[in-house]
């Protein structure tokens, strides 16, 4: 049985993963520092737990004692505004942290680690879809810490035959995802709906995003463990959809009577933006499932829902 080792597994996209490996029969251990993920998220799953963050030096020496044959490195700072307002924040996280975790895939002699990198390494698009080939050009720290680490990935593969796989994600939305703070617009939404308290919408509300559900991340994620070559895809729905059109259908999924009401827009946030994910389609053999008005109603309906995990 192959062993994975999963940085942030308790988080929002990680505890999805980790059900997807044990549903997979892979052996699964998990490193959590809980800043943002949370124990209920994987309580009662069949995992070795490790509460450390990977800013810390000693997180080389653990990963060599857990020997994983694989290592997907979820944890991160999330936050784009986050990493505007402190960039050496965002680099002691998603830098020196993920070069931790590389470091220590290295020496404990892991065969390959998956990545979860972000459309923010693109920058304002140049042309629609986005694929992976469009030069990138990133607008914001947190973007260009995901580049950076991207790079190492490829340097470590050049040097130390060390295989990878980089995830670009694009707005992942669904059950587990926090809607405090940097939540995701589709959190936002769904904690308000059920306040049933307005939502506030940046600017017009024309913006386009391209919105994939994190069951369909986590498939994507666990194929990526697979492939014979390194590689560098988009995982995303390919779809675009307004801020405006997402929010009527999240009504029309809930009932809910309540309107929006507009602010002014936010300083650095690109118009429209939709990834690409053709390049996963035909190198992972994968693709999304998951509609995205069933999606939205497991969002809303059942935030803390978990699918019962065959063990």
């Amino acid at each position: 049985m192959k062993k994975v080792l999963v940085t942030g597994g308790a988080g929002f996209i990680g505890s999805h993963v980790v059900e997807a490996l044990i549903r997979k029969k892979y052996e699964v251990a998990v490193i959590d520092n809980f800043s943002s993920g949370r124990l209920e998220n994987i309580s009662g799953l069949p995992v070795d737990l490790y509460i450390c963050d990977v800013t810390d030096p000693s997180v080389i020496n653990l990963v060599q004692s857990i020997k994983p044959d694989c290592i997907i490195h979820l944890a991160a700072q999330i936050s784009v505004a986050k990493s505007v307002a402190d960039p050496l924040a965002d680099e002691r996280i998603n830098v020196r942290g993920s070069l931790n975790v590389i470091q220590a895939a290295h020496q404990a002699g892991a065969s390959r680690v998956v990545f979860a990198s972000s459309a923010a390494v693109y920058g304002e698009p140049q042309d629609l879809p986005v694929t992976p080939e469009q030069p990138a050009a990133p607008e914001s720290p947190y973007g260009l810490a995901k580049l950076t680490v991207e790079s190492y990935l490829k340097m470590f593969h050049k040097f130390y035959h060390l295989s990878y796989s980089i995830l670009r994600f694009s707005n992942v939305y669904g059950p587990r995802q926090d809607a405090e703070g940097e939540g995701g617009v589709v959190s936002i939404f769904a904690d308000r709906i059920r306040k049933d308290t307005p939502p506030m919408i940046f600017g017009d509300g024309n913006q386009t995003r391209d919105f994939i559900f994190v069951r369909d991340v986590a498939s994507a994620v666990v194929l990526a463990l697979e492939p014979a070559e390194s590689l560098c895809v988009n995982v995303s729905s390919g779809a675009p959809l307004s801020v405006n059109q997402l929010f009527s259908m999240m009504k029309k999924v809930s009932g809910s009577p309540i309107q929006p009401f507009y602010g002014p827009e936010r300083d650095g946030d690109i118009r429209d933006s939709v990834l690409s994910n053709e390049a996963a389609k035909t190198l992972l053999h994968w693709k999304p499932v998951t509609s995205l008005y069933d999606g939205l109603g497991e969002t809303i309906g059942k935030r803390q829902h978990r699918k019962r995990v065959a063990h």
